[in-house]
Parts: structure tokens; C-alpha cells; sequence
């Protein structure tokens, strides 16, 4: 058996593999006529994700070459598939037409014949630096994070390549997962051989990531002397923008998004969450990882894609400004109590393209004549919206300092109106989107076209007559152009000699031919349709110049629409669901009356449930409740609905309650539902543990704290001894708020050395054998727990439930005997463990401290006392050895 000779790649192929060497690990779309080709491990990837044909073209090093391809109209809707599954992509177009491929090759002295275009890597497509509306979600941010250290501090900058939005701010170690889950990145860029960003990050060049070259790059970007107008940028926030700029020219080829001025944020402008707490609270996603059943999805009413992006940023940031907070209530209740103006105000909004990506799009030279329309569309809305409202009274603060930006734009609105059409098209390569009477010459072009237009359709109507043929027709294509086609039967007629018609084509059943007059008229149209389609170019290149010199402008009218339209659907939620209206206080009190949780209230309200409302008033004398009651009773959404309703005032909006008065919280932290962590090595008690552990290592006497059935995970015993040091930290070491939801009823006794701490349950009803769960909280210890009779409703055989009856007889009996297992628990000092080492030692240790506590120093002589000493150095020499 002979081995396989390895031929010489092909020109084409060696060109593949060029440009697949600098597209490193990214999918390479290699551009072929119509199509985009991949070939190799790539097409192999790219077939199975997009469950499309995997074929085999020749041959490299012997061996078949995998081969599959999509066609370039529709390519996008396959980039958004290979995204969403965690590709990225490297589009290699065609720099050259073939005609100057063979004028190349010409010059260099080979046959035209083999020339090959040329082609090369135009963009990468990644998650992050998405701007087609295609491959983006209308209703959520698209960020691209990148990240640096300097020293102790590390930076992170952020920006929605599809607005230009970028943020700057800073954290420690610590508090990167939190920084890091707050933004939602879409993708995350991280210096090489950086060991703290996430693992699935992407590498960069670490020389970018350097504080100064941050600087120079975004003065020149913004075209400033000086960042101090920005804000006062730490060097980690700086180093983290050169990273992230560097990153978008690499992807960009050279070319940058648009990038408005970077604005600042301080870490003790927003509450903080961790990853965890957001997880558990389901505030952008719910557990499934969708936007269904999460908070967001039952209070967004934003009329547009930006309002609701800017709400998503305002749930994952709560304020914690007090008059910042309140400016944003204040305009919430201004709509809120006028539904006719909030109604028409809405009408308005709805009616608002998405200017703010469109703007993204032209600024990156991927927009359309369609993006300069919703400019034009989006910028009038807006000065109608602003004409609309100036005539309301008693505007709220906010919406004062919202006003002007809403306006400032008529000559651009008006130029754009002027040279438009009304619906400009997606694709500029056929023009048609300039409008009529804009530009004379252009209309001259389009009236020579049209005529020779006209006269084609005379011409065939002459033809018919001269030849007799009715079937005759004069038809287009884009390989032939214009050409005379009859059918085959009448093929002999225009084929004589003197017919003056010259054979082109023959087809099945048909025949092709063309003419002298008509090749004429067929150059006139070709020639006035290139100028045109030229002029037209002309135009959109300059109305995209006059855009992007006012893009600031343009972003700061789409913000303040933006939240505009935030703050009229949180009325317009509030008003739905009876919201009202929190006070916000300086203090740590936290008193809620008639709250209910509205993913769930939303859901029951389906089937036509009621949901039960239910009081919580903590203050500095009552901070801690301690929650008993059956499984299903409601105590984890109890504790739920007042952190929701916490984020939701500092967020700015209304809150599902009767009344609400929230002091202020600086921390949110939510240890509920824990699941394992299998890529981690973690087991559900190891994740809750860690949770716990957080929260007790972070939480300030101004946190809000909801724990729910700590140490469950465990065995009884190091369960109940968790849950009660845990209770015993948070009421006397870090004094926060708290809701800490138990099935260990021995933590009662708590109540009894924590002065504020208080006893609560949800109430629960047998009732012939049935478990009625009441789901309202009430004051008092839960009497049991009900644990039987959940089981019975859950379906468990009457057999198993019969069974644990007994069992449960038996230890119930034996409590009864013992005292329980919180026996000898009542007299037990707070901390008394933490105060002491003393279970830590061994037993000789422990009775040489024993010894040293029982000695009266005072009553010894000085000699009775060195006497003393001398023998429990030898016994401690002892005791070490």
C-alpha cells in the first residue's frame, strides 16, 4: 500500500490559508461569488451549529477538504446563529473585481487566466461588537467589557457598540464578579496571561492595556486637550479604555464604532449585588435563563427598544442618592396622574424608530439610507414630543432638565426631510431613496433613464409590427442586459441576414437576439442609471457627514427619550397593578404594608388568583425576622418581595405595596434557592456556604439582608448550629436588616438573647386531613411544620407518609424527653465560641488555662508566685514535647 502524496495547495487554497492564519480562532467566512465558504475544522463547527450540508472539495495533504457555505443575502441570519452559540467570525471579502484581478495579473506578468481575486479580512463578528438589528436583541443592551489591574484596583470599561454608550469605573478583586454581573457583558476582553478575568473571556495584546495609551487614545477619539471634563479616571479605568479601544480597531480592521464621551461611575453612586443575589431576585433572567417569569418581564412597559434598555440598566444599578432617586419618582408620578396626557404620550413614543442604533450603525459605515430616515424620523418625533409636553403643567425637575435636549435639531431634521424619501430602502446599491426635486441633475439622470425606458417599450411594440411575432418581447437580465427573446417556432425569421437582428442565445423553447437600436438605448439607460446610482452615493455620503458631526447631540436626544419612555411605563405599571408611590429615608427603617411580589402576583393574575399581600415593618429595635412555616407556604417569595421592592424604589418606580417607606439600602444580598455548581467543584451546601460566607464578610448595618433556610444542605445538627451562628453574626456583628426564613423551630430561643430579633410564620390550616396554606405571614413561632402533610400533597405514597408518621411519633417522644436539640442552646453566651479558642486546644493545654484562670495572682508572695511559674513552664515544655 503506497502512502498519499501530499500535492501543492492551490493558489485559492493558499490564499484560504493565509487568511485563516490571521483569523486565529475564529470561523472564516471566505467570500466565493454568492456564497461564504468555510472549509476545514471550521466547516465542521459551522455545519453542525447550523445544521446545514457538510460537503468535500479536492484535496490538502491528500486528505478530502470538509467544505459548507450560506449565501451572502443571508448571511446575517446565520452569523446570529453561530453567535448565539459562542463563535466568532472573520469575514473575508473580495477587495478587487475580477476584471482588475486580470489587469493585476497582467502587469505582473501572469496569465489573466489564473489571476485570482484578491481578498482579505473586512471585520470580525463578535458578541460584543454587534450593530445590525439582525444579530441584536431590540430590548437589551449589547456590552462589551474590557478589564485591567493596576496595582490593587481594576479597571473596567464598558461600551454598547450600538449606541456608543461607554462607561468607565473601577472595583477590587473582590468585587469583580459583582462589577461583572451588573453589566451582563456580552463579551469580555482581558490582557494575556491575566489570571482574574472570567473563563471565558477573550485575550488581548497586554501592551494595549496601559494606562496611558487609554489616555491618548480616547483624547484623540474625543478631540480634547484633556479627560477632566469626563470625569477624574483612575489609571485602572484608563488602562481598561486603551484595552477596549485597541480590541474594537482590532475587530473593526482599523475602523472604530462609535464612541460618545466616556462618563463615570463611582461605586458608591449604585447599590450593590453580587452575582448570586441577582441571580436569586431573577431580575434580567429568570432561573431558565430567559426574559419570561423575571422581573423585567413583568414591569416592562416601555414603548421602545432604547426605554427598555435603559430600564434594564436602572434594575441593575438601583440608585443610592436619595434626590436622585426622588427626581426619578417625581416624573414616574407626574404621569402617572394624568392617564390621558400619559396615554397620548405614549402613542408617541411607540411610534419612535430605535435613531439611537441606526446613529451607531452610520457612525461604524455599516448603515443604510433606512438608518438616515429613523434619524430623521426619530429627531422629529422628538421636537414633537417636546412641543407636546412644554404644554403641560408643573413639570417635574427631571423633565425640565430633560427638555432641551429634546430639540436643537431642525436643520438637520429639515435637510434630511428634504433629500429622503419617505420610506428609505435597507440597500443603497440600487438607489431610489434620494427624493425627487432634492437635486436637479440627479432628476435629469432619472428622466433619461425613464425615457429611454419608454422607448424600449415603443421599440418593442415596433418590433412586433415589423416582424409580425405578437410573442415577441424585449426583456433584461443581469448577465446579457437588455435583449430581444421570441419563441423557438419564429427563431428562423429574425435569424435572416437582413433582419438586422444579431443571435445572442439559444434556450429551450426559445430564442434570444439583439439589435443595433436597442444596444443603443440599452448604453443610454446604463449610463444615466450609473450617474444616478453615483449621485445618489454622493448624497448619502454627505448627509452621513452632517450625522456623525452632530452624533452627540443626536445620543443625548435618544437618551432623554429614553427615559422618558422608562418613566412612563413605570407609570403606566403602576397605574395597571395599584402601585404606589415609596418614600425614601436616610434612616434603617424598612416598612411595607400590602407588598406582593409582581412576577408572581403577574402570573397568578392568569388564572385569576389572588395574591396574598402581606406587611413588613423592620426597624432598628426590630431588624431581624426570623420566618417559620411549611414548605410551599410562601416564605421565600415573602423574602423575595421586599428585596424586589427595595431594588424597585431605588431603581426609581413605583413599588407593588399599599404604602412603602424604604431607607436606604447599600447592599442587597439574597441567599435563596442555592443550586450546585458542577463546573466548579461545588456541592448546593459548598455554593450556600460561599453565598453565606459573602454575605457576612460584606454586608454593612445599612445592607438588606434575606436568608433562606441556612444549613439545610448539611447534617441536623451542623445545620442548626450554622443557622443559629449565622443569626447571631448578622443581629449582633453586623446589626442589617434581615429576613432569615428557618424550618429549625430551635431557633426561637433566640429570641430570647437577641434583642432585636422577632418570631414570625406563614399560617397553614389542616382541615380534614388537608393542608391549607394560607400564605400570609403572621406574628408568633411556627407551631410545625407541616413537612407530612406537603409531602401528601406532592404525591408521595400514603404507605412512605404512614410510615414517616411513626417515625416522626418516635422523635417527637424522644424530644420530649431530651429537651430537643437545642437543649442546653438557652443559656449559651452570643459569640461565646467566637470570644474563645478553647476548643481548639487539647486537653493538657486546656487545664493549664483552666489553672492560669482559677489563680489568685494577688494573694501569691513573689516567691510563691516564680514558684508557680516555673511549674507550668515545665508542664508546658511537657505538653509541647
Amino acid at each position: 500500500m503506497t502512502a498519499k502524496t501530499a500535492s501543492k495547495p492551490t493558489p485559492m487554497m493558499q490564499q484560504y490559508l493565509g487568511l485563516k492564519q490571521e483569523a486565529q480562532d475564529c470561523l472564516l467566512f471566505y467570500r466565493m461569488g454568492d456564497f461564504f465558504e468555510l472549509f476545514f475544522e471550521d466547516a465542521k463547527v459551522a455545519a453542525s451549529v447550523l445544521d446545514i450540508a457538510l460537503t468535500a472539495r479536492g484535496e490538502h495533504d491528500g486528505e478530502p477538504v470538509p467544505m459548507c457555505g450560506v449565501p451572502v443575502h443571508a448571511a446575517e441570519a446565520y452569523l446570529a446563529r453561530l453567535i448565539k452559540a459562542g463563535c466568532r467570525v472573520a469575514i473575508a471579502e473580495q477587495v478587487e473585481t475580477p476584471e482588475e484581478a486580470k489587469a493585476r495579473a497582467k502587469r505582473e506578468g501572469t496569465p489573466s487566466s489564473k489571476a485570482l481575486v484578491k481578498r482579505d479580512i473586512v471585520r470580525f463578528v463578535t458578541a460584543g461588537t454587534l450593530t445590525e438589528d439582525a444579530l441584536l436583541e431590540p430590548r437589551r443592551a449589547n456590552v462589551l467589557v474590557a478589564l485591567a489591574q493596576v496595582r490593587d484596583s481594576v479597571g473596567l470599561a464598558s461600551c454598547d457598540i450600538s449606541t456608543g454608550a461607554m462607561l468607565l469605573e473601577d472595583c477590587t478583586e473582590d468585587g469583580l464578579s459583582a462589577a461583572l454581573a451588573r453589566l451582563g457583558a456580552s463579551e469580555v476582553v482581558v490582557p494575556e496571561d491575566w489570571k482574574l478575568g472570567p473563563d471565558e473571556a477573550i485575550v488581548h495584546d497586554a501592551s494595549d492595556f496601559a494606562s496611558e495609551s487609554g489616555q491618548s487614545r480616547l483624547l484623540a477619539i474625543h478631540d480634547v486637550a484633556t479627560l477632566d471634563g469626563f470625569g477624574d479616571f483612575s489609571r485602572a479605568m484608563l488602562a481598561a479604555a486603551g484595552g477596549l479601544i485597541a480590541y474594537m480597531e482590532h475587530v473593526g480592521r482599523g475602523k472604530l464604532p462609535l464612541l460618545l464621551p466616556p462618563a463615570l461611575r463611582s461605586s458608591g453612586q449604585i447599590m450593590a449585588m453580587d452575582e448570586a443575589t441577582r441571580a436569586s431576585l431573577e431580575i434580567l433572567t429568570s432561573q431558565s435563563g430567559n426574559r419570561e417569569h423575571s422581573l423585567i418581564a413583568s414591569i416592562d412597559r416601555c414603548s421602545t427598544g432604547a426605554g427598555a434598555r435603559l430600564l434594564a440598566e436602572d434594575l441593575s444599578a438601583p440608585l443610592l442618592e436619595q434626590n436622585a432617586i426622588e427626581g426619578r419618582l417625581a416624573l414616574v408620578q407626574w404621569l402617572h396622574d394624568d392617564p390621558l396626557m400619559r396615554a397620548e404620550l405614549r402613542e408617541a413614543l411607540r411610534a419612535q424608530p430605535d435613531f439611537a442604533r441606526a446613529l451607531g450603525r452610520l457612525a461604524a459605515e455599516r448603515g443604510s439610507p433606512r438608518d438616515l430616515g429613523q434619524i430623521r424620523d426619530g429627531l422629529s418625533g422628538a421636537r414633537q414630543i417636546h412641543d407636546f409636553l412644554s404644554h403641560q403643567a408643573d413639570q417635574p425637575e427631571l423633565l425640565q432638565n430633560l427638555m432641551p435636549a429634546l430639540t436643537g435639531h431642525n436643520a438637520l431634521i429639515d435637510q434630511l426631510t428634504q433629500a429622503l424619501v419617505a420610506s428609505p430602502p435597507t440597500e443603497r446599491s440600487s438607489g431610489g431613496y434620494i427624493a425627487e426635486g432634492y437635486d436637479a441633475s440627479l432628476d435629469e439622470l432619472r428622466s433619461i433613464s425613464g425615457n429611454a425606458r419608454r422607448a424600449i417599450a415603443a421599440m418593442e411594440a415596433r418590433y412586433r409590427d415589423d416582424t409580425g411575432i405578437a410573442s415577441l418581447k424585449i426583456k433584461h437580465n443581469g448577465v446579457l442586459g437588455y435583449f430581444i427573446e421570441v419563441p423557438s417556432r419564429h427563431g428562423d425569421t429574425l435569424m435572416a441576414p437582413d433582419s438586422g437582428f444579431t443571435h445572442r442565445q439559444t434556450m429551450k423553447g426559445a430564442v434570444r437576439f439583439n439589435s443595433i437600436a436597442l444596444h443603443e438605448e440599452a448604453t443610454r439607460i446604463a449610463q444615466a442609471g450609473g450617474q444616478a446610482i453615483a449621485a445618489e452615493e454622493a448624497h448619502f455620503a454627505t448627509l452621513v457627514r452632517l450625522v456623525i458631526e452632530a452624533r452627540e447631540t443626536i445620543a443625548a436626544t435618544a437618551a432623554a427619550m429614553a427615559r422618558i419612555d422608562v418613566s412612563a411605563g413605570q407609570a403606566e405599571r403602576a397605574a395597571e397593578g395599584a402601585w404606589c408611590r415609596p418614600e425614601i429615608s436616610q434612616d434603617l427603617a424598612l416598612d411595607i404594608r400590602e407588598g406582593r411580589h409582581p412576577v408572581v402576583e403577574a402570573a397568578l393574575a392568569k388564572t385569576s388568583e389572588r395574591f396574598v399581600a402581606n406587611d413588613c415593618a423592620l426597624s432598628e429595635s426590630d431588624r431581624l425576622w426570623l420566618i417559620g412555616g411549611p414548605n410551599m407556604g410562601g416564605k421565600s417569595t415573602f423574602l423575595r418581595q421586599n428585596a424586589l421592592i427595595i431594588l424597585l424604589a431605588q431603581a426609581g418606580g413605583f413599588v407593588p405595596a399599599s404604602r412603602a417607606r424604604i431607607g436606604l439600602v447599600d447592599r442587597l444580598f439574597s441567599r435563596v434557592g442555592a443550586s450546585d455548581n458542577l463546573a466548579r467543584g461545588r456541592s448546593t451546601f459548598m455554593v450556600e456556604m460561599v453565598e453565606t460566607a459573602a454575605i457576612l464578610a460584606q454586608a454593612s448595618e445599612r445592607s438588606f439582608v434575606i436568608l433562606d433556610e441556612v444549613g439545610r444542605g448539611t447534617s441536623t445538627y451542623d445545620g442548626l448550629a450554622l443557622a443559629w451562628a449565622v443569626a447571631e453574626a448578622v443581629h449582633s456583628q453586623i446589626s442589617c436588616r434581615c429576613l432569615f426564613a428557618t424550618h429549625y423551630h430551635e431557633l426561637a430561643r433566640l429570641s430570647d438573647s437577641c434583642e432585636a430579633l422577632s418570631l414570625h410564620h406563614v399560617r397553614a390550616r389542616e382541615w380534614k386531613g388537608d393542608l391549607i396554606l394560607l400564605h400570609e405571614v403572621a406574628s408568633g413561632a411556627a407551631d410545625q411544620s407541616y413537612g407530612l402533610a406537603v409531602a401528601r400533597l406532592a404525591g408521595v405514597p400514603a404507605p412512605v407518609v404512614k410510615r414517616a408518621k411513626q417515625v416522626l411519633a418516635k422523635l417527637e417522644e424522644t424530644r420530649t424527653e431530651t429537651g430537643g436539640l437545642a437543649a442546653g442552646l438557652g443559656g449559651l453566651p452570643l459569640f461565646d465560641a467566637a470570644g474563645s479558642d478553647d476548643d481548639e486546644l487539647d486537653d493538657p493545654a486546656r487545664a493549664l488555662v483552666t489553672e492560669l484562670a482559677e489563680l489568685d495572682v494577688d494573694a501569691l508572695s513573689p516567691r510563691e508566685a516564680l514558684d508557680h511559674l516555673y511549674a507550668i513552664a515545665k508542664r508546658a515544655k511537657s505538653t509541647k514535647s
